[in-house]
């Protein structure tokens, strides 16, 4: 959770809601209801009905149902005193909107966290027969913050016994106090089965503790990492660990995410990840590289959800805390990355987090256009070829004999964003200098480069667009970068330029259902 100066006003708001009326939100509204009405709201993507929403929180799957709790701010378009807000899915495309779960009280703001299901009520909330989900936050007491004190932060849990309908706050809440650390939030909680523990991953300023607990309850303090290893720009949060096995091998690695802002390699906010074994007690990274699971502005607090089994799903916040507050959006604020399975692959002798939408998205879209065997030479329009929307769409391509070229979203306004893979420099570059409003910030239109991790001569390169987004998924997801963008109209029209002559052998757009 992102920190904001904290003002006299959200102090009192905070209060009334602890003690008095708390303030209602539209209930089971369906997501693509709303979506058709508004200038710029995804299709397909994850936003609030209405108001201001950021980091993906609480994720967890239960009952053939993906959970979304995210942060959450009923009263306004700007953030404020922090809620978990309430989604689920059937299958992270599709949402539909709960009540609130859990509102601020008199300990603080409800700030991010996780939650998982206790199977065997270790926690002793629930039974056996009926095992509790439990939600693990950071509750920020804005009067120690304003009146810059340092144990602002500690964490609490609440617990569930209806399928996470309804949520109540644990009695002695919080579960672990603040030790003395101003920025110590967005607990990550994983059941470790060697050592019959849960392991808590929390952001401390600038670096990861881990703790432990039998019930989570009692936690004590297991180890740190981090404080001279990666990028430290800005304050780390919402991280995440979790065990997963390189394909078509057997070696098993821990990642550990880390989001940090600022200090992402295109300013402002970012997801970095360690590479490491994980004993329980503590993690070791197996070098010391920084590395990025998304490389464009747009993706940020990205955590995976719990109870998936060998499945490990992954989404972000798409927006970013350079310009998040004010972004042109009239009666709500971001949307969440499209949900993506991640996956670990040895690419050119190197381990690399690899992540691509999830199967599940791929099934709700329709093949709309595909052509074989294409040699570009000169500018070719994608869309009057494939006679369809392009605002919502995937797009796919298989380039064969690799040269540089642009991929160029527009309109008849002129405006565009512009994809450029530069093949001397073996890089991508993303120009949305003239996508349309981009006074709001001024550093919103500076041009986004990011490095190809793949070296090949060829490329599949995969396009997600939706109304004013657009998430590059290169090389099966090696490289990947999020850009948001807001147009006067939409942009209808996609067009491929190449530097010379480019071989695809194949191109195809689907259409989201």
């Amino acid at each position: 959770m992102a920190m904001r100066k904290i003002y006299p006003y959200l102090i009192l708001i905070a209060f009334i809601y602890a003690c008095g009326e708390k303030p209602t939100q539209t209930e089971n509204t369906v997501l693509s209801e709303i979506s058709t009405l508004e200038k710029h709201r995804p299709q397909f993507h994850f936003t609030p009905d209405s108001m201001w929403m950021n980091d993906p929180n609480g994720m967890v799957f239960y009952k053939d149902t993906y959970h979304l709790f995210y942060q959450y701010y009923p009263d306004s378009t700007v953030w404020g005193p922090m809620h978990w807000g309430h989604a689920v899915s059937k299958d992270m495309v599709s949402w539909e909107h709960k009540p609130i779960a859990l509102y601020p009280d008199e300990l603080g703001y409800i700030f991010s966290g996780s939650a998982v299901l206790d199977v065997n009520n270790s926690s002793g909330l629930g039974s056996k027969e009926n095992p509790p989900l439990v939600a693990i936050f950071t509750y920020h007491d804005p009067i120690k913050a304003e009146a810059k004190q340092i144990d602002v932060e500690s964490q609490g849990i609440a617990f569930s016994l209806d399928n996470g309908e309804t949520w109540e706050k644990y009695a002695k809440n919080p579960v672990l106090k603040n030790p003395g650390i101003r920025d110590f939030r967005d607990p990550k909680v994983r059941w470790f089965e060697p050592t019959q523990r849960w392991i808590m991953t929390l952001a401390a300023q600038d670096h990861i503790r881990f703790y432990s607990s039998p019930n989570l309850k009692e936690w004590i303090l297991e180890s740190e990492f981090g404080k001279e290893l990666g990028a430290h720009d800005g304050v780390w949060e919402c991280p995440d660990l979790f065990p997963i096995t390189v394909e078509g091998e057997n070696e098993m690695y821990w990642i550990l995410i880390v989001n940090l802002n600022p200090g992402a390699p295109n300013g402002g906010s970012g997801t970095q990840y360690f590479i490491g074994k994980f004993n329980g007690h503590t993690f070791v990274n197996t070098d010391e590289k920084t590395r990025w699971a998304d490389y464009g502005p747009d993706n940020y607090a990205g955590v995976t959800w719990s109870n998936t089994g060998d499945r490990i799903l992954f989404m972000g916040w798409m927006s970013n805390w350079k310009y998040a507050n004010i972004v042109p959006t009239e009666k709500w604020r971001s949307a969440t990355t499209i949900a993506r399975e991640l996956k670990l692959q040895k690419i050119h002798g190197d381990l690399v987090l690899c992540s691509l939408p999830v199967e599940e998205f791929e099934k709700v879209t329709s093949p709309v256009f595909e052509t074989q065997n294409l040699e570009i030479d000169a500018p070719y329009n994608v869309s009057k070829a494939a006679k369809s929307n392009i605002s919502t769409c995937e797009l796919n391509m298989e380039i064969e004999h690799l040269d540089g070229f642009k991929v160029i979203l527009s309109n008849e306004l002129s405006n565009q964003v512009m994809l450029s893979y530069d093949k001397k420099e073996n890089r991508f570059l993303i120009d949305r200098s003239k996508s349309g409003n981009v006074s709001f910030h001024p550093e919103f239109g500076n041009e986004i480069i990011t490095p190809r991790i793949s070296t090949e001569k060829s490329m599949k390169l995969k396009l997600v667009i939706d109304v004013a987004s657009m998430e590059v998924f290169a090389d099966d997801g090696s490289t990947v970068l999020t850009v948001v963008y807001f147009p006067n109209e939409a942009l209808d029209q996609i067009a491929i330029v190449p530097e010379t002559t480019l071989s695809v052998s194949k191109l195809s757009m689907r259409d989201i259902e």
